[in-house]
């Protein structure tokens, strides 16, 4: 059984890394003014399959690859929708995890001062407000999966934990000390910033159930406001960091992305097992489906607006963390 690494606290692991002498000159702008009346926890309803809604199609296919393999199309229409519906499941995981294990520890610590930063009072008002969110957004994800299980009739097929989290646990072993608190934080900064772009094609599409769609749109809309705190959340912290934990710190970046976009294997393995697909069909149908060429091409696709945070704070000015961005495929813009 693999060791979970120590946590260690935000502030003391920041505290260490920080530069006594970095001016506060990031400058903050608050996107939560209206919160009140416009978080989802505050004023969306419950979303509730409708009893009417055939809900076959949990998900597009066009966002899971391996349902477009020839092992998959050649069965019955309803292997592939169940594989659809079980990354639905997948992804409410996903987000139910993310929220509770990586980003409420950070947000919760800002919020009590305990960042080791120094943040505008603002920020720390906001933090409070983006850890009601999360937990709003783990709990409806939580509850359309338990729906969706009651109207398909079959349950969740899922790993023990979503592969983000057994990635970042070897990288905090791999990391020195003083680094983990640190690669805690990075990895909520890259977290928040990457998975807006994930949420802005499920609502769109007609095929899903109207409560998926909705929920999902629930989820955007309050990211969209997460994603400006993040991003300024960096600008704080990579200014306050010293000359030294920038040039330790940044060739990490590109590791987290990467722990965050690539694909859960293991949880695709349950899925086409669960589908009926034997585990020498199954790493047939998922290496032709996410081929590495590919799959770094669709991470740096995904990861420009994150890279081009990082660049503006000017972590790739060390030729150390721009080698690390180029060696991970990130900076095919240039």
């Amino acid at each position: 059984m693999e060791t979970t690494a120590p946590r260690p606290h935000l502030r003391e692991a920041l505290t260490l890394l920080a530069d006594p002498e970095s001016p506060a000159a990031a400058q903050y702008r608050s996107r939560f003014a209206l919160w009140d009346a416009r978080a989802s926890v505050r004023v969306k309803p419950p979303r509730v399959l409708a009893p009417s809604e055939p809900g076959r199609l949990y998900f597009p296919p066009e966002l899971m690859p391996v349902v477009a393999h020839p092992l998959v199309r050649s069965r019955p229409d309803a292997v592939a929708e169940r594989i659809l519906t079980q990354r639905l499941h997948q992804y409410l995981y996903f987000t139910t995890e993310l929220e509770q294990v990586a980003v409420m520890p950070v947000t919760m610590d800002i919020s009590r001062g305990r960042s080791g930063l120094h943040l505008p009072a603002a920020m720390r008002e906001d933090a409070f407000k983006i850890t009601t969110d999360e937990a709003w957004h783990a709990q409806f994800s939580d509850d359309l999966s338990r729906q969706v299980e009651a109207r398909t009739g079959f349950a969740a097929c899922l790993p023990d934990r979503p592969a983000f989290m057994d990635r970042l646990d070897r990288i905090r072993t791999e990391l020195d000390h003083d680094l983990r608190g640190a690669a805690d934080l990075v990895f909520s900064i890259v977290s928040e910033t990457l998975i807006s772009s994930i949420l802005s094609d499920l609502p769109r599409d007609k095929r899903l159930p109207e409560a998926v769609r909705d929920l999902v749109q629930d989820h955007a809309e309050d990211e969209g406001k997460h994603h400006a705190y993040f991003r300024s959340l960096l600008e704080f912290f990579w200014q306050e960091l010293d000359a030294s934990a920038r040039r330790r710190i940044g060739p990490l970046v590109p590791v987290l992305i990467t722990a965050f976009l690539e694909p859960d294997y293991l949880a695709l393995a349950l899925t086409l097992g669960d589908a009926g697909f034997d585990a020498a069909e199954a790493g047939e149908i998922i290496a032709e489906a996410h081929p590495a060429d590919a799959t770094r091409t669709a991470i740096g696709r995904a990861a420009q607006a994150t890279t081009r945070y990082f660049r503006e704070v000017g972590a790739l000015e060390t030729p150390s963390t721009h080698e690390a961005f180029a060696a991970a495929g990130l900076l095919t813009a240039d």
